[in-house]
């Protein structure tokens, strides 16, 4: 009994951590494209691009959130994006987690000195929607449980 007790209390303790204390739901309008995130952490909303497709965010710390969708123009796969950005060899870019799913993939690594987390959906429609959250290494424990939860909220109609 003590011992379930000791796992039902972490469990609540854990996703109490992941809970926002006043967050923002963003919604793309042209892919539909939605995620949620601190609102209190990401406060710099930058000018939306004129082609619609996503929304950016700064922190005053020098992190940043982006979420927006592309049409998948080359019949990406999770698999295959997961290859493609291992692969790369463009300075200052290294990935060194990837998984994938029959419809998701997510990335993290270093990117020009920053912390990265990427996730993607490959949805039905020929849409991949994306959530990307970079921030300074040494933020890392402010910034990594946060990522789960934003990477978690992203979604599409």
């Amino acid at each position: 009994m003590r011992q379930l007790l000791s796992i039902v209390t972490f469990l609540v303790v854990v996703s109490a951590g992941t809970t926002f204390a006043a967050q923002s739901t963003y919604v793309n309008e042209r892919f539909g494209t939605v995620c949620t995130f601190p609102d209190d952490t990401f406060t710099d909303r930058q000018p939306e691009p004129e082609n619609g497709d996503g929304q950016v965010w700064l922190s005053a710390d020098g992190a940043s959130l982006t979420c927006s969708g592309i049409f998948n123009v080359d019949d990406d796969t999770p698999k295959g994006f997961i290859a493609g950005e291992k692969a790369s060899n463009e300075p200052g870019y290294k990935v060194t987690y990837g998984k994938a799913g029959r419809d998701w993939a997510v990335l993290s690594g270093m990117e020009d000195g920053k912390i990265f987390y990427e996730r993607r959906l490959f949805g039905r429609d020929g849409v991949i929607r994306t959530v990307w959250i970079d921030y300074p290494p040494a933020l890392k424990s402010k910034y990594d449980p946060l990522v789960g939860a934003i990477a978690g909220s992203l979604k599409g109609p």
